[in-house]
Order: C-alpha cells, then structure tokens, then sequence
C-alpha cells in the first residue's frame, strides 16, 4: 500500500497550497486516510493506540523545552532595540567607506542571527530598520534588498538556532533509527550540540562570502552602492561601539560558548540566553509591564505554533508508516542512479522545491523523519547531512519567485521598491548559496572537523 503513503503525502501538499492551517492539515489529512483505510480494511487501526504516548514524548522531551526559551530570548532582544542600536553604531563606523553600510547591514544581521534566531522577524527588523537608510544613501533597490534577506536568513544556519535545535532532535531520531536498522543496537547519538558545531564554520562562511560579494561590487560598480558623507555628529566614540557591541556579543559567548564547552545544555543555555536578554532590555529601560506581557505573549504564540506543527507532524508520520510509506521512500532512493551521491541531490532537490510551500518546521518535522534514516543508514554522516538540508532550506527560502524570505521584505518595503527588484537583488545571494552547499559537499570536513574536535569522533 506504498502508494496511498505518497497520495497521502500529495493530498497534504495539495490542502496546505489551498491555504489551511498546517498542524491541522498534517494531522487531520493523515486521520481521514487512516480512519478510510481502517473501513477498507487496509490500515491496522493499533498503530493509532500509540498516538497519545508520541504526543506525550513530545511534550516532555527535555530538548524541545529550548524551543520556547530560544523564542523568548530573540523576542524580548527585538523588542530591546537591540538591533537599531546596533545597525546606527556600524553604519556611523563603516558607513563612510564604499559598500560600508551594506557590511554594517550583513555583521547585524549575522549578530542578530546568533542573539534571535528567528528568520522572519529578523528580515522584518532589518527591512524596517535599514532598507530606508540605504535607500536614502543612493544605495540602489537591488542590492539594499538582496543584502537584507541574505544576511536575515541567516538565522536557519548560524547557532543558537531555533531551527538547529528542532532539526537536532528530529536528525537524533532519524540517525539512531537508521542504526538500528543496520543492527547496531547500541547506536550512537548525535546532539543539538554537533549540529551547533558543524554550523559554525559553514555560517561564517557564508557571511564571509557575502562581505566579499558587496565589497567587491562596491569596487566595480561604485554608482550602486555609493559612500556616506560623513557630518560631524556622525562620529562613534569607542565607548559608543562597545555599549552597542558587547553586551549582544557577551550573551552570544554565553548561551553558544556554554553548549560548546558541554557546560550546558540546549535547554540550560537557552534558559541563560533568556534571562540575559531580559537583563539587556532592563539595562536600555526597555522592559515596562505591557511590553513584557507583549513579549511573552509572542513567545507563547510561536510556541504553540512549532508544537501544534509537531503534533500534527508526528500524526502524519505515523500513518505515513502505517501504510508502507518509509518502505517505498526507501525503494525509490536506493533504486535511483549514482548510488548515495543520486540519492543525496534528489532529496535535496525535492526538500528545495517544497521549502516554496513549507516553512522549515514543516519540512522538519514532516520530511526529515522520512528521508533522514533511509540517507543515514547509506553511511551519511548526520551532522553533514543536517547542515546540508540547513543551507539548503536557507537558498530555498531566497529565491524567486517563492521565497519566504522575500514575502517578508516585501511586507515591510516601501511601494518604490518593486517586487522584481527583490528578485533581482537576491538572485547573486542565491548563487554564492549554492556555490556554498557544493563547498561542503566536496569538503565535508568544513562541517564535521569542528564537532570531531570539540566532541570526538
């Protein structure tokens, strides 16, 4: 019955592009095919009997309680203006060099990566805070634009990741299965830590990668990104820059440098990582009564959401399993040409083309837990592989015509700025992207060399 898996799996596809609500798409589409196979006599109705003790590993897994303190924690920065402050430091500091501003744009989009964590907030901050700025510089649409969503999603790959830390757990799951089934019964773990490791140099990388695209742009094509006058009141002093610069910094090292060391969990971290920034939005006298209650409020509205999505995930894989689905996944992948190489830029492939109609969580929670075993017990190494499907998602989310990333900006861009000159500007982002992924791809120590170090092989 493999192939009522993959209508199931079309069937959701198909109700999520007609715009339901995804945790009850997943979770009620996968019911309807159940409760019609159980009538049909093709499902075995006890694998549902098993339904309610998923749920409830899912609310007590010590792991995912990071989600909401990570949540918390890019929240209340947000609301602390950490951001402005930031962006008007740098864009005094560097703005009167050519392509300044557009370096000073990328650097607090990487801090606030690393301090949020949450990719369409911080590309609506960034929108918002820096694209009239650059505008009003003689930046040109193009590159203000693509500058702002590359450097805002740059919250999928560097750590501490909400993202990281869900497909942490779910690449766990999926690396200890896919033991299993090769007979190792005492398999070995990976953890949101290895994957916080193998981040690091990939998303320095990246930022790296960009710095030198805008600078070197700058260099060729000076009337796009032109420098800033600068005026006497735009001088920064040292102790500017540091008030500005430290404080961020300091609760990044803290929460980041804490899970690396093994002193600290994800969950402990993020706990740290919380409280820190409650004290940051206190030292700015940013933090009255109704804003606090506005911030957990947000807080408990993400939440819901990521475990509504994972509820309703873990129903779908349930009867996607029910039916035979791994089984037929794992048929097609090992059947394909080019052995695990085939396999590996399939999945990428199609994970790519769904991350235009599925927001990372989904794709997380839904498609990881199918592809990952099948793709792990060829040999992959779990830590490569989750930063591979990371940069992967990250590229999907910029690029024309569907990205996510995209829809943000254009929410919060003035009516000047037109849709075809978001696409344009990112299209060279998506490009250094790709050349990125196929950068690890033939150097898979650039992700694995890090964790080898800090955990051992």
């Amino acid at each position: 019955m493999e192939w009522v898996a993959l209508l199931l799996f079309a069937a959701v596809i198909m109700v999520l592009l007609a715009g339901f609500p995804v945790a009850f798409t997943m979770g009620g589409t996968a019911l309807v095919f159940a409760g019609v196979g159980i009538a049909a006599g093709v499902f075995n109705d006890a694998l549902l009997s098993s339904l309610p003790n998923r749920i409830f590993g899912i609310m007590t897994n010590e792991t995912l309680v990071a989600v909401p303190l990570f949540v918390f924690m890019g929240v209340t920065l947000e609301r602390a203006r950490i951001a402005e402050e930031l962006l008007e430091t740098l864009s005094s500091l560097f703005g009167s060099l050519r392509g300044g501003l557009g370096v000073s744009v990328t650097v607090v989009g990487m801090l606030l990566a690393a301090s949020t964590g949450i990719v369409g907030a911080t590309v609506v901050t960034m929108g918002l805070l820096s694209l009239p700025t650059m505008l009003r510089r003689g930046y040109s649409a193009e590159i203000s634009t693509g500058i702002i969503c590359a450097s805002g999603t740059l919250g999928q790959i560097i750590p501490p990741s909400i993202i990281l830390v869900m497909l942490g757990d779910v690449m766990a799951s999926a690396y200890q299965q896919a033991q299993l089934e090769m007979g190792n019964f005492s398999p070995r773990t990976v953890s949101v830590g290895d994957l916080f490791a193998g981040a690091l140099i990939p998303g320095l990388l990246l930022v790296v990668f960009y710095i030198a695209y805008i600078l070197i742009t700058a260099l060729i094509r000076p009337s796009v990104m032109p420098p800033h006058e600068r005026e006497p009141g735009d001088r920064v002093s040292l102790g500017q820059i540091l008030r500005a610069l430290l404080p961020p910094l300091c609760l990044i090292f803290a929460v980041l440098g804490s899970i690396l060391a093994g002193v600290a969990t994800p969950t402990e971290a993020a706990g740290v990582g919380g409280m820190g920034a409650l004290l940051l939005a206190l030292m700015r006298r940013q933090l009255g009564l109704a804003r606090l209650q506005s911030i957990m409020l947000s807080t408990l509205r993400i939440s819901s959401m990521v475990f509504l999505i994972l509820i309703g995930a873990s129903i779908f894989s349930l009867v996607f399993r029910g039916y035979g689905g791994d089984d037929g996944v794992r048929a097609i992948l090992e059947v394909l040409p080019g052995g695990v190489v085939g396999a590996v830029i399939v999945v990428m492939l199609v994970m790519f083309l769904l991350g235009f109609v599925l927001d990372f969580i989904e794709i997380t929670f839904v498609v990881v837990p199918i592809v990952g075993p099948v793709l792990l017990s060829m040999g992959l190494d779990p830590v490569w592989l989750g930063i591979m499907i990371a940069i992967n998602l990250q590229t999907s989310f910029l690029t024309p015509p569907f990205g996510f990333a995209l829809f943000y900006l254009r929410g919060v861009a003035p009516p000047s700025v037109t849709t075809a000159q978001i696409y344009r500007g990112v299209i060279p982002f998506v490009a250094i992207q790709l050349f990125a992924l196929l950068l690890l791809a033939i150097f898979p120590g650039l992700v694995t060399w890090l964790p080898g170090k800090i955990y051992g092989p």
